[in-house]
């Protein structure tokens, strides 16, 4: 499984799955990411936490935390 987090800025990716629960998986659906999104990563911050995605248009900062649930695949 790869997540997010292990996703290099540069990269694109596509949301594959939401692993969380309950209000913390809501969230990350309310901000746009949902299965079969394009996700665009643009930049990381010196410690990793947190990044910067491009996804439907606009520019989202994510944490740690929410972005191991996101199970995605690499685009080529």
């Amino acid at each position: 499984m790869i997540t997010l987090q292990t996703i290099r800025p540069g990269q694109k990716v596509k949301v594959v799955k939401l692993h969380g629960q309950g209000p913390v998986k809501r969230r990350i659906m309310d901000m746009g990411i949902t299965k079969d999104t394009e996700i665009l990563v643009r930049k990381a911050a010196p410690l990793g936490d947190p990044i910067e995605v491009h996804v439907r248009g606009y520019e989202l900062s994510l944490r740690k935390a929410d972005i191991d649930i996101i199970e995605v695949a690499e685009l080529v």
